[in-house]
């Protein structure tokens, strides 16, 4: 198992800091490689949140580490906790990571499946980007897409379309449910479930490309 070397406390976190802004050649590298190392457990924990995007995980854990060195390389030491800023840049990198392996954009793609959680269910962009948009202006974007999405759920789906989604993706407060559970609770099939789920998620696409 990995064994991460301890955080820096605030002091030697701001002592490094000023001797990679300040110092020169050597003396400032080293400052730099210590904030780096001294932080990659940060890496190993987000990177976690994504592994079951069928990405491998030293993919994941390379893209990451990018976002870190970046962090480190931008910060600015008058806006809190390098670690804080740093978490922001290594979610962004996997986020990117995540939507250039599908070639297609974001507005599109928040239905788009990337992969299985433990229990078989599948994970979409949209789950991730609802929890882990650090970026205010694509949040506002993610907020407007999704006000957008309900909306056109209203519209153009049938009554049994909007009760499988609603429960399949928790909408309007309700807890997330399984396409086996709901199929238990509806009294159809898993298999019924996941095609009336891809048809609804098939119309909410063309109508979202249509503007």
């Amino acid at each position: 198992m990995k064994t991460f070397q301890r955080p820096l406390t605030s002091e030697e976190e701001a002592e490094y800091i000023r001797l990679l802004r300040e110092g020169e050649g050597e003396e400032s590298r080293r400052a730099k490689e210590i904030l780096i190392e001294r932080n990659l457990r940060l890496v190993a924990h987000i990177a976690k949140k994504y592994q079951n995007a069928n990405e491998d995980m030293e993919d994941l854990i390379s893209i990451g580490c990018i976002g870190l060195i970046k962090a480190v390389d931008t910060f600015d030491a008058g806006k809190g906790r390098l670690a804080t800023y740093a978490c922001r840049c290594i979610d962004n990198e996997l986020l990117m990571l995540l939507r250039g392996k599908k070639k297609i954009s974001r507005e599109v793609s928040l239905f788009e499946s990337i992969g299985q959680d433990k229990e078989g269910n599948e994970i979409h962009l949209v789950d991730v980007i609802e929890q882990q948009q650090p970026d205010i202006v694509d949040r506002m974007e993610t907020v407007s897409n999704i006000r957008r999405l309900l909306r056109l759920i209203d519209e153009c789906l049938t009554e049994r379309e909007r009760e499988i989604l609603i429960l399949r993706y928790g909408l309007g407060g309700m807890p997330e449910a399984t396409q086996s559970e709901i199929g238990a609770r509806l009294g159809i099939s898993r298999s019924y479930v996941s095609r009336i789920e891809k048809k609804a998620l098939g119309k909410l696409r063309e109508r979202f490309e249509q503007g």
